[in-house]
C-alpha cells in the first residue's frame, strides 16, 4: 500500500526531474478525479512544472476537453489502450506541457465486465510527437486502494520515462 507520504515524496522526485529538464507536465484522469493533479499540486512549487489537469470522467467530457473519439469510446470503451492514447495526446495539445500523463479504469465497486474486471486501469505517458508508451494494471482492492494504486503507478511511470536519456522518449 502507498502512503500519501511515499506520492508526496515521488511526485517531489519528478518535479525536480521535470524542473531540471525544463519540462511541464499536463495530467488526464478518469478514474483517479484529480488525486493525481492534487498529488502534484501539494508540492511548493510545482507551477513551476505543472501545467494542467483535466478530470474528464464521462464520455462528453471525454471528448469535449481531450478529443477523444466518440468512434473510439463506442468501439473500444473508456477503459481501453485506444481511449487513453486519445486522453494524453489530448492533454498535450490542449494545455502548455510537452509530457502528459493519463490515466482511465474502474476502480469499482462497480461497473467491471468478465474482459475488464474491477481495477482494470490503462495509463499513458506522452511527449511532444513520440508515440505514447502505455501499460495496463489490474490492481486488487477496494474503490480507494485502487485509485490510490493508480496515482502510483502514474508516478512510477513517469519517474521511469524522466529518468531515462532525454531522446530515449
Amino acid at each position: 500500500m502507498h502512503s500519501d507520504l511515499s506520492l508526496h515524496q515521488a511526485a517531489h522526485e519528478i518535479g525536480q526531474l521535470l524542473l531540471a529538464r525544463r519540462m511541464k507536465l499536463a495530467a488526464a484522469e478518469s478514474c483517479t478525479g484529480g488525486w493525481l493533479s492534487k498529488t502534484v499540486t501539494e508540492i511548493h512549487g510545482c507551477s513551476d512544472w505543472f501545467d494542467c489537469s483535466f478530470v474528464a470522467y464521462s464520455y462528453e467530457a471525454k471528448e469535449s476537453m481531450l478529443g477523444v473519439s466518440r468512434v473510439t469510446l463506442e468501439e473500444h470503451g473508456a477503459v481501453s489502450r485506444e481511449t487513453v492514447v486519445e486522453m494524453v495526446r489530448g492533454a498535450l495539445s490542449k494545455s502548455r506541457a510537452n509530457l502528459a500523463v493519463a490515466i482511465t479504469g474502474i476502480a469499482g465497486p462497480s461497473g467491471g465486465t468478465p474482459g475488464k474486471p474491477v481495477g482494470t486501469v490503462w495509463l499513458a505517458w506522452g511527449r511532444g510527437h513520440h508515440p505514447p508508451v502505455t501499460e495496463v494494471v489490474h490492481l486488487q482492492g477496494d474503490r480507494e486502494s485502487v485509485r490510490r494504486q493508480t496515482v502510483a503507478a502514474a508516478l512510477a511511470g513517469l519517474k521511469t520515462i524522466l529518468s531515462q536519456p532525454h531522446d530515449a522518449f
